[in-house]
């Protein structure tokens, strides 16, 4: 599994111009599922995040987590993170897991966050040909892989 994680003052997701989801401060979670991730990968990937410290203290250090600032989650399932543009100028999908894996392991890992933050996770249409909106807080992005582990 492959993780883009937006430090965000706002982000949110429309569908056909309808708001589907939005949140305040918080982070926003692009979600990229390949082939053989599995529940490990996402619980790795839950329990990362859950404790990523990247929002400032009192004296503007980056040593906060999402839980200590009772920020928000978006979650929003992205199988263009999975690409290998290793041959030509068009991006191939063959490692993205196809949805009947993908979207059961992107509702495990959303509840897995939740279930360890205590925050609700908010998502976008698994699928859908989704706007999302943002702005990015510092800007602050991190990418997890789990298969890297980093």
């Amino acid at each position: 599994m492959r993780l883009v994680i937006q430090r965000v003052s706002e982000a949110s997701v429309k569908v056909n111009d309808i708001l589907i989801s939005g949140i305040s401060r918080g982070l926003l979670i692009l979600v990229g599922i390949e082939t053989d991730d599995n529940k490990d990968d996402a619980d790795w990937l839950a329990a990362k995040v859950a404790n990523l410290r990247i929002f400032p203290d009192d004296n503007d250090i980056m040593n906060r987590s999402v839980q200590e600032i009772k920020g928000e989650l978006l979650a929003v399932s992205q199988f263009t993170l999975m690409a290998s543009t290793k041959k030509g100028n068009r991006p191939s999908y063959i490692r993205a897991a196809h949805p009947s894996v993908a979207m059961p392991l992107y509702e495990y890992f959303c509840n897995s966050l939740s279930n360890q933050t205590g925050i609700m996770v908010k998502k976008g249409i698994f699928g859908a040909d989704m706007k999302v909106g943002l702005i990015n807080d510092g800007p602050v992005t991190i990418i997890m892989d789990s298969k890297r582990k980093e």
